[in-house]
């Protein structure tokens, strides 16, 4: 059993000492640079959930093996957590040991003058009539006014700097120590969350009111700021002409807010980098699109449905898609449409807008009568239209203002125009403070781990037959860096103008 035991001491001592290897530390590093690629290369639910629910709809097959593989939400997945876990413990099993071992260097004085300074590459000497008790004092002095950490003994000086080269690189990797542990601090006591909010329409600050939201594990619905907004105008500006034409130029939305229920509203214009804050939550304009306003009588002349729907931009020049229900008809309506911001005048490739600014707005309407679907408990998406147990009765081309008139005496549908929407991620971060400074300590720390040269410099004073005295001095870099010898020259020229060197005559 004892042997068992021992060599299963043995092999954890082994994985301890692979797992807190820099090696191991860099690769880490490297993988967790690579897990993150999909969380660009796909939608993710937490910042973009319109467009997970639409590459799933137009991916039927792939879709959702990637959404299985948790693609969609990378940076709360399994595989994720657990390369960011090992590295944190990589990082902390590697650093946290040299960092005590840096600062009892500190501490510590230079080390002891090599009996060979001859050996080193950069060595500079000369002989003098200078005495030892002359010289070895003012030169520990003149090091030491010069920035070195100096040590003397009976004939010889050692001196050393460039400590804040390990200090830097120890800081550098404390620093990302810091940014792990504020981001998981702040996904664990954090939360996002994403909505769309139409021109006229507002806001509350609560959970069901978000089109998504994604709590942290430790987070309570409790610490929810209880502000809310109206968005009252939004703003886009598109270049016109050129071979960027239609290319965004600038966003903003006006908004009204309330801190709280009972605070007096302000006016605030929030634009792409220029959030609104309010007690440690960001509010974030992340997209916007069309509304188009419809309003569905029945046959009687009752109106049905009166609203402006959501509809979702599908390319740069905002052809746009969306669904309106009128489920209190007999029989249910439904219609699937397309808004064009500024419809081509060539139909043949199907509805497409031109531009993305409300030029020429029209909408392509096809309705649909039957059964919506949503009697039998089953949720169904606002953006998506069921027609399994429906049949299409009409296709029309529409302008703001006209009205349609729907074959058998169904009712009419009126386009009456549209609005903006603009859509908001709201997200809490405490953590997000603390990995700020940390980025900017780990960039100082990087600077000083490159810039600065560590070096150790030595005088020996050494007796000659003839009585007068062998002065050496002599460095080590323990980099690259070129100098070394200029380093050395220059310490030896303080210590010739204590000890001037003997004129040798032929």
């Amino acid at each position: 059993m004892a042997r068992i035991f021992t060599s299963v001491l043995s092999w954890l001592r082994w994985t301890w000492r692979q797992l807190t290897s820099m090696r191991t530390a860099l690769i880490l590093l490297f993988l967790l640079a690579l897990a993150s690629v999909p969380g660009s290369l796909f939608p993710q639910r937490g910042t973009s959930p319109l467009k997970v629910s639409q590459y799933l709809r137009d991916h039927p097959f792939a879709g959702p093996i990637l959404d299985r593989l948790s693609l969609f939400d990378v940076f709360a997945s399994p595989w994720f957590a657990a390369v960011y876990l090992l590295l944190f413990i990589s990082l902390s099993g590697c650093v946290l040991p040299r960092t005590v071992e840096h600062a009892k260097q500190i501490v510590q004085q230079p080390p002891l003058a090599p009996k060979n300074l001859s050996r080193l590459s950069a060595y500079v000497s000369w002989t003098s009539h200078a005495t030892v008790d002359e010289v070895l004092p003012k030169a520990h002095s003149s090091w030491k006014s010069s920035g070195w950490r100096v040590r003397s003994e009976e004939d010889w000086v050692s001196a050393e700097k460039g400590y804040s080269r390990e200090t830097g690189n120890l800081l550098f990797h404390l620093a990302l120590l810091v940014i792990l542990v504020a981001v998981g601090f702040g996904g664990a006591l954090g939360a996002k969350g994403t909505v769309i909010v139409r021109e006229g329409s507002g806001f509350a600050n609560n959970v069901t009111q978000y089109d998504s939201f994604t709590p942290g594990r430790l987070f309570s619905n409790d610490q929810l700021p209880p502000f809310s907004f109206t968005l009252t105008k939004f703003k886009a500006r598109y270049q016109v002409g050129g071979t960027q034409n239609g290319a965004a130029r600038a966003f903003s939305a006006d908004i009204k807010v309330r801190n709280t229920p009972t605070s007096p509203i302000r006016r605030v214009t929030i634009e792409v980098n220029e959030p609104l804050r309010i007690e440690g939550t960001s509010v974030y304009l992340v997209g916007h699109g069309y509304a188009p306003q419809f309003t569905v009588r029945n046959a009687k002349g009752d109106v049905v449905w009166q609203d402006a729907a959501v509809f979702l931009p599908q390319d740069g020049n905002f052809t746009s898609t969306g669904v309106v229900k009128a489920p209190d008809t007999v029989p249910q309506l439904g219609i699937q449409g397309f808004f064009l911001p500024t419809a081509s005048g060539d139909s043949s490739r199907g509805p497409r807008s031109m531009f993305p600014a409300p030029e020429n707005p029209q909408a392509f309407l096809s309705v649909w009568s039957g059964d919506l679907g949503l009697d039998n408990g089953i949720p169904q998406s606002v953006y998506q239209l069921n027609t399994k147990a429906m049949t299409r009765i009409g296709i029309q081309r529409m302008k703001p203002g006209q009205v349609w008139k729907l074959p058998h005496g169904q009712g009419t549908v009126a386009f009456t125009g549209f609005k903006e929407w603009a859509s908001f991620s709201i997200t809490r971060d405490p953590g997000k403070g603390y990995a700020l400074v940390a980025a900017f300590l780990a960039i100082f720390g990087l600077t000083l781990s490159l810039l600065v040269p560590r070096r150790r410099m030595w005088l020996r004073i050494t007796k000659q037959a003839d009585g007068s005295n062998l002065f050496e001095v002599a460095g080590l870099s323990k980099t690259e860096a070129p100098g070394l010898l200029d380093e050395v020259q220059r310490l030896a020229q303080q210590v010739k103008a204590i000890a001037p060197e003997v004129s040798h005559v032929d």
